[in-house]
């Protein structure tokens, strides 16, 4: 079966674009308390939402920039406030077994709780509030503008998703009482608590992975490195649908140890079926000093990863490759054929093989 969807390959930056889609007048919230903190003596609060724990002291902001302590209490600067709002292909989230070819209205504020120093969207995931253009657009809002453009599918996306925790959360509970679906994509950086309350409205989730240590996680983001194992298996044992994404960048995080183990821990602790993507990395950022990762080092990563058991392999930002496209595990026919965004060919019927039968895991209906 033949299908045209999507749109032709972007580059992994974002812009801060907006739909035009009217914004809210009346009765939005001056100020939105946040979720997931407690209160310290001499006003003093500590946000409880990721694994910084930050001691917020009066009028400061967290280390996200985007969580404010006002007389005691943690108030969320960026509810309301998408900074993008976009339809995307699911595909480029990227996602290869949810919904796949259809559309998803895709949403970000400013801020972030890593420094990814090699971040494609630093002009929003590192501005602070006030300083990108944004439109004042309320949950409901959202939900309208994806029910008119006939998106089955909100995606919380292109800077950090768990910093505008409440705004996601309400989006995405209205979003699921109007059968639309929800995805995070995310680095996974967030407590086990907030987690697990998001999960009763998040259907799909990609978690990207800046490396598979601690010492890879300090150097490039900023970050430990072991929490992201436990929002792995959190996201798993809630019947969220994972995919795994690994940037792999030149002589930071691509040496076959590392990778090998991300593999090997992947396929052990969330098993085979869990799709992992090798996303090419650009320079960009604050590491415009390195090259592009060579596609020949993804090609082995892919085989790494395949060696470890792990069924569903892909390589992201090589448009055209065939890691593109998704084979059956068992007959090895293909599936889906991919073109950059597009899908050209799809052999899935009731979520299974054309050829053989065998049911393909992912979301497909």
């Amino acid at each position: 079966m033949k299908i045209t969807v999507g749109c032709a390959f972007w580059p992994a930056l974002v812009l801060a674009t907006m739909l035009a889609v009217p914004g809210h007048l009346h009765g939005a919230p001056d100020a939105k308390e946040a979720e997931h903190y407690e209160r310290l003596p001499a006003d003093e609060i500590q946000c409880l939402l990721c694994p910084r724990a930050c001691v917020i002291k009066p009028n400061d902001v967290g280390y996200c920039r985007v969580r404010r302590n006002v007389k005691g209490k943690l108030i969320s600067l960026v509810y309301a406030k998408p900074c993008s709002l976009n339809i995307d292909p699911i595909e480029k989230k990227p996602l290869y077994h949810f919904l796949p070819g259809t559309p998803t209205l895709s949403l970000a504020t400013v801020g972030c709780n890593l420094r990814c120093v090699f971040c494609q969207n630093w002009s929003i995931s590192q501005a602070e509030p006030g300083t990108v253009r944004t439109q004042l657009l309320m949950p409901e809002q959202i939900v309208a503008q994806a029910q008119k453009e006939g998106c089955p599918s909100i995606s919380f996306t292109y800077s950090e998703p768990t910093v505008f925790y409440e705004y996601m959360f309400d989006t995405a509970f209205l979003a699921k009482q109007h059968g639309i679906r929800n995805t995070a994509i995310t680095c996974g950086y967030i407590n086990p608590k907030p987690l697990k309350k998001l999960c009763q409205v998040i259907d799909a989730t990609h978690v990207d992975l800046k490396g598979f240590s601690d010492k890879t996680y300090r150097l490039v983001a900023g970050a430990k490195f072991h929490p992201l194992l436990e929002t792995l298996m959190i996201y798993k044992s809630q019947g969220v649908w994972l995919e795994v994404g690994y940037l792999v960048i030149p002589t930071v995080n691509d040496s076959r140890e590392e990778i090998k183990a991300m593999c090997e821990w992947v396929a052990t602790n969330l098993g085979p079926d869990v799709p992992v993507h090798f996303l090419r990395f650009f320079p960009q950022h604050k590491l415009t000093r390195l090259p592009p990762t060579p596609v020949k080092t993804l090609v082995q990563a892919a085989a790494l990863a395949k060696t470890a058991g792990i069924r569903y392999v892909y390589l992201g930002n090589v448009p055209g490759h065939e890691y593109n496209s998704t084979f059956c595990h068992s007959c090895g026919k293909l599936l889906i054929l991919r073109r950059g965004y597009f899908i050209e060919e799809f052999h899935l019927k009731d979520g299974c093989c054309e050829y053989c039968g065998q049911k393909i895991p992912g979301v497909w209906k």
